[in-house]
């Protein structure tokens, strides 16, 4: 047994050598060629940084960013619960359908996601039809980030829907049946037992959506305009339209610094959570 215990970790190392190869040669080289870049080119030196902290514009980017996928996140956690929960408490003819719904989306073009929201969400389209029927007045989603946030959050509703399901099939439902047969009401039951017990799903997807949010390009590009311009737009018009790859590296590190910033202020807070959810199991 000790020979067997004594291989084993050796033997895991082996088996994730091939991945560990394909993030080094897809994301750890690329990444490190940018960050040099940003600090080489066309000078050595910080002139890139210095020229995205002195630059208003950049900052307000940055920011609108964050505050978008905010959003989205929070969005996607409000539509995702309910729909995780029925997925877990359903039958599994209902629950099959249900999970269908969540993964047929990945068989379709991101692309053609967005341009069909784009014909959903445009002054003459089908939502303001629906919206004068009824008697009431246009509402401009289009170029807006309003409607940006609805179509990144359609986009990335999946991610945050899976890891909540996979937590929320591991709950012991009679633990709410337990505290209803002893008095507590249904509605303080969920929020002191079920709550509490699903929020490694909830932080676990929060995150997933957060940080696709913030390197979103494709849909803040076609469902946005210059009022709801993320950070992507301008790395991609510095690299490709400027041909400026320091100034594009330049921001793609801050992003992912800010990134790794936000994450470390709420780790704190996500393990205080998990411990929770630990001590109620």
């Amino acid at each position: 047994m000790s020979v067997l215990t004594g291989r084993a970790p050796r033997g895991a190392l082996l088996l994730t050598l091939p991945a560990i190869a394909v993030l080094l040669l897809v994301m750890a080289v690329p990444f490190g060629v940018i960050v040099l870049r940003s600090f080489a080119e066309p000078v050595p030196g910080l002139a890139n940084y210095v020229w995205f902290f002195q630059t208003p514009v950049n900052l307000t980017v940055l920011a609108r960013t964050f505050t978008i996928a905010f959003w989205v996140t929070a969005c996607c956690v409000l539509v995702a619960y309910p729909y995780a929960f029925a997925m877990s408490i359903a039958g599994p003819r209902v629950r099959l359908a249900l999970i269908m719904c969540v993964l047929v989306p990945f068989w379709v073009s991101g692309v053609v996601r967005t341009l069909a929201w784009v014909i959903l969400l445009q002054d003459s389209g089908v939502i303001n039809r629906i919206l004068l029927a009824l008697g009431f007045e246009k509402v401009r989603l289009i170029r807006t980030q309003l409607g940006v946030t609805i179509g990144m959050t359609q986009v990335l509703l999946p991610f945050m829907i899976m890891p909540l399901y996979a937590v929320m099939r591991g709950i012991d439902l009679r633990l709410l049946q337990a505290a209803r047969s002893l008095g507590a009401h249904p509605v303080k039951s969920f929020f002191q037992i079920y709550l509490p017990l699903s929020l490694p799903g909830v932080f676990a997807g929060a995150t997933i959506v957060f940080i696709l949010s913030l390197g979103f390009y494709i849909t803040p590009l076609l469902l946005g305009g210059p009022q709801s311009t993320m950070l992507s737009t301008l790395i991609q018009q510095q690299v490709l339209s400027l041909l400026s790859w320091g100034r594009g590296g330049a921001m793609g590190v801050v992003l992912l610094v800010a990134t790794f910033g936000v994450l470390a202020l709420a780790g704190p807070f996500m393990r205080r959570s998990y411990q929770i959810s630990g001590g109620s199991r």
